[in-house]
């Protein structure tokens, strides 16, 4: 992982993900050095990229999340030609390693529903990911027993509310949080 980014993280664990143009507006304002792009289209990713960079974050962009594009490779390129973008998240591990390649930093998510979808985490191809995200947030030992299994740096997402969950997110293992609930971004 690059290491501006890694510093970005640890400087402030708190990642700002956002899902609308609130979410946009308001994390503008934060003292937030990372933020996670859930939302927009084809016609409108450059301009939400560009206006988290001119207020000087780095902005990874969900691809699997963006209207108009299909979660393959030309879209990886897409970001990375059109957008401002510092990198992706995908659920998709072949995009992850595309990505990875045109030198984009990559987060790959993972929904850890069950213990099938948790014991299937090592199957896949995590390991050119710069970082996992871990959904839901709020399972601290899921997130300490899946540290343990990886040596891809963890971040906890999802249903984080309140300082209590971002705590014992990282007392876990997990070096970031993610969340969309704003409050979450002033801890």
């Amino acid at each position: 992982m690059n290491q501006i980014f890694y510093d970005a993280i640890m400087e402030n664990p708190v990642i700002a993900a956002v899902k609308d143009e609130d979410g946009v507006l308001n994390c503008m304002q934060k003292d937030i050095n990372v933020v996670f792009v859930l939302f927009g289209e084809l016609t409108t990713i450059s301009d939400i990229v560009d206006r988290l960079k001119s207020a000087g974050k780095i902005v990874i962009v969900h691809l699997d999340l963006i209207g108009g594009l299909a979660v393959r490779e030309e879209s990886v390129r897409f970001i990375k030609q059109y957008t401002k973008a510092d990198g992706i998240i995908s659920t998709k591990p072949d995009m992850i390693k595309y990505a990875k390649e045109l030198g984009l930093y990559t987060i790959f998510r993972i929904f850890v529903i069950d213990s099938k979808a948790f014991n299937a985490i090592s199957h896949h191809a995590i390991s050119s990911a710069d970082l996992i995200e871990i959904l839901p947030g709020i399972m601290p030992r899921i997130i300490q027993k899946f540290s343990q299994k990886t040596h891809v740096p963890i971040i906890a997402g999802g249903l984080i509310s309140e300082k209590e969950d971002v705590i014992n997110a990282l007392d876990a293992g997990a070096i970031a949080i993610s969340s969309t609930n704003q409050q979450v971004w002033n801890m």
